[in-house]
């Protein structure tokens, strides 16, 4: 029996009635419209989508040199109600995007097998929006703040092509805004299962000859699938575009505001009994996360016209602030009563981060070739601090409130680098790429709370790295495209990786080296018409001093480099255009992630000292050999539109033992969306109604990797429907 969640947001349910009763008047506004309403002139485009990143310049994805997948705005529009990367992503081959239907834990991005260890963030792959880096310098990510209701795309690029953007091996997630062109408003609202509910503004306009501006607000709130589980989610974005003769200058602010509950996984037995249920330790301790995070950036292009080979600079700064307060599950014996003989630094994470970044570049051009070379710098500023998650005598423990403090520490990372990549188009047909990135990344920690048998754990860790990367593109016919390419790659742990030591207690884990990575892919794109086509890689990954969670208790996690691993598979892609009114879509995906060394690693909790053997030849934790997706669209005519989708994953090992796998799954969703245009200035209402989960099967959407508690399994949500309503007006 699921238990009503104690934070739900009063507000917000008395606005639900109301949310209701206009989305009733908006439906029979829409049906008393439809007649005289003009037919939208959306249609789904086929013109090849141009991806930006990993190239000197602007690519048709035919001609890209490397495994690369675009996601349009109209398929982010009907995926979902924007609010998260796993929505629309499962279109992508070799990039699994796992929904934890937990706020306070962030999504699980992976991209062929990279990344599926991270317990928070995002790991093994660079974040960007409109060029300005989500990925802090030490490696670790967040897309929480991704406005996906105003993106114009989102562009995936797989393989040894990431290795030019620094430190990081499995992938590129970069998102583009919509450009500023036109005049227009646009109000929405979203109401869902498990009372979801958004409200969503954006507009923008030209100001001036040369100035426009856009911005957008939401406001999201939802009870989650199961209790404990609650969230509130606040994200704004302002957006200014300055257009002169040789330069382009554009100033972003963004700002988000989460507060979460963390209903935290379920253990085999739980998860088997009811998956709707909440680990008890969960309310116990109250586990929940508070967020909030402010980023301003700044990008200036500049045309040069009279510079021979020079063909534009390109500079990007930006700073933000990102602070976070967590409460953790761990038990007051754990922690310890008496700072003067427990190391432990506490329940209670809180910290404040400050980061800033600038990047400079430049574009050459000669006749057949094509040049971009680069300086970029990085830094972060990590005010860490730790507290006991009780108050009272640990006999009696008042839980889920911040005790005394127990950890103070400065954390910094830093990465200076220096790039190059160059495009020789040698024959009509052929085109060479070669790259290289070269850095290094410095950590460093003060400790400040130096008492007792909390001794003075200040260290530096220094790391420097290179990483090559060398393409060969064929275009064979003007219908088939092959490519080759090899590359290095590099990751170092982040401070979060680092911030514990295998026994648990604070202080730099100065033992844990970077994970490098040597990648070879081969690839072909086939276009014989259009809207049909068909994407096909194959690749391989070894890995060196691949970095591995050793222990994960009460939301802290501790690691260690385990030696080799390989990762090698097979990515497909297609699109067919049947008719006029039907097209499909698929992706498939095969992926063979092992370990190539035995080595030890924790089989519970507490673990001070790694006894459990992990045989060679098993799983990499966190990974499937298997991910599908399928689509089929009925689009009777324009502004009307059918979806049947149907996604499949295969079974996912949840511990680098092997000992349990949460299993396999297939889920059908269905969708319908309609465009009623209003005038002829473009304005137009827009319905979108989704029910994910049709056939209701509970199922593991997600893996804690490594629980120390067996807690691995994080439920997926059951049947689930959302109806949308969105409104635009054009000038």
């Amino acid at each position: 029996m699921r238990h009503p969640t104690p934070h739900r947001h009063p507000a917000l349910l008395q606005l639900s009635p109301l949310a209701w009763a206009t989305l009733a008047t908006c439906a029979g506004l829409l049906n008393a419209s439809g007649a005289m309403a003009a037919e939208s002139s959306e249609a789904p485009s086929e013109v090849e989508p141009v991806v930006v990143s990993a190239s000197p310049r602007a690519t048709p994805l035919q001609d890209a040199p490397f495994a690369a997948s675009v996601v349009d705005n109209r398929t982010l529009r009907s995926a979902g109600p924007m609010v998260n990367l796993s929505e629309a992503m499962a279109r992508v081959p070799g990039l699994v995007v796992n929904n934890r239907n937990n706020y306070a834990q962030d999504l699980q991005i992976s991209s062929r097998g990279f990344g599926a260890r991270a317990t928070f963030g995002v790991r093994g792959l660079r974040l960007y929006t409109d060029g300005i880096p989500a990925t802090m310098p030490d490696g670790q990510g967040q897309v929480g703040h991704f406005d996906l209701a105003n993106a114009q795309r989102i562009e995936v690029i797989r393989g040894p092509f990431s290795a030019l953007y620094g430190n990081a091996a499995g992938g590129v997630i970069s998102l583009v805004s919509q450009p500023i062109t036109e005049r227009y408003f646009e109000s929405a609202i979203d109401i869902g299962s498990n009372a979801l509910y958004q409200v969503r503004l954006a507009g923008s306009a030209p100001i001036s000859d040369t100035l426009s501006m856009s911005a957008s607000a939401s406001s999201m709130h939802t009870d989650g699938p199961r209790d404990h589980s609650a969230a509130d989610r606040h994200l704004g974005n302002v957006k200014a575009e300055w257009r002169l003769t040789q330069d382009r200058i554009v100033a972003q602010l963004s700002h988000q505001v989460l507060q979460a509950q963390d209903p935290l996984g379920l253990n085999r037995q739980q998860f088997d009994a009811d998956p709707d249920q909440t680990t008890p330790e969960a309310r116990q301790y109250n586990t929940r996360k508070n967020l909030n995070q402010t980023q301003v950036g700044t990008s200036w292009q500049h045309r040069f016209t009279q510079a021979g080979a020079l063909q534009e600079s390109q500079l990007v700064a930006y700073a933000g602030r990102r602070t976070v307060t967590q409460f953790q599950s761990i038990a007051a014996s754990t922690q310890g009563t008496n700072p003067l003989t427990s190391r432990h630094s506490g329940g209670v994470v809180d910290f404040d981060r400050d980061y800033m970044g600038l990047d400079g570049r430049l574009n050459w051009r000669w006749t057949n070739v094509d040049l971009v070379t680069g300086l970029n710098a990085e830094d972060q500023y990590d005010a860490r601090r730790g507290y006991l998650n009780y108050t009272g005598p640990s006999s009696s423990p008042v839980y889920g409130v911040k005790g005394s403090q127990r950890r103070d520490e400065a954390n910094s990372a830093r990465t200076r680098e220096a790039y190059a990549q160059a495009e020789w188009t040698f024959a009509p047909e052929w085109a060479a790429t070669a790259g290289l990135r070269s850095g290094q990344v410095t950590m460093v920690s003060k400790d400040n709370y130096v008492l007792g048998a909390n001794v003075n754990d200040s260290g530096l860790l220094r790391f420097h790295y290179n990483t090559p990367v060398v393409g060969l593109r064929w275009k064979a016919s003007p219908t088939l495209t092959l490519h080759a390419g090899a590359g290095r790659g590099f990751e170092s742990p982040t401070l979060g990786e680092v911030a514990y030591r295998p026994d648990g207690s604070g202080g730099f884990n100065m033992a844990l080296k970077p994970q490098t990575s040597r990648h070879a892919e081969l690839g072909s794109k086939w276009r014989p018409s259009a809207g049909v086509g068909l994407d096909a890689t194959l690749f391989v990954v070894n890995t060196s001093n691949e970095i591995g969670v050793l222990s994960n208790s009460g939301g802290r996690s501790t690691f260690q480099n385990v030696g080799h691993t390989q990762r090698k598979g097979l990515e497909l892609a297609g699109q067919w255009r049947l008719n006029p009114q039907w097209r499909a879509a698929a992706a498939f995906t095969w992926l063979d992630a092992t370990y190539r060394d035995n080595f030890l690693t924790c089989a519970g909790t507490p673990c001070t000292v790694a006894t459990a053997p992990v045989a060679a030849g098993n799983r990499i934790a966190g990974t499937q050999k298997h991910n599908a997706f399928a689509e089929l669209v009925w689009q009777p005519k324009r502004g009307m539109e059918a979806g049947l989708e149907w996604q499949a994953r295969g079974r996912t090992a949840v511990n680098d033992r092997n000992s349990d796998f949460a299993a396999g799954w297939g889920v059908v969703n269905v969708r319908w969306t309609q465009r009623f245009q209003l005038d002829a200035q473009g304005s137009a209402i827009e319905v979108l109604a989704r029910v994910d989960n049709v056939g209701d099967k509970r199922y593991a959407g997600s893996v804690i990797v490594n629980d120390g508690n067996s807690r691995f399994f994080e439920p997926a949500a059951g049947r689930s429907g959302l109806l949308s309503v969105r409104y635009l007006h054009g000038f």
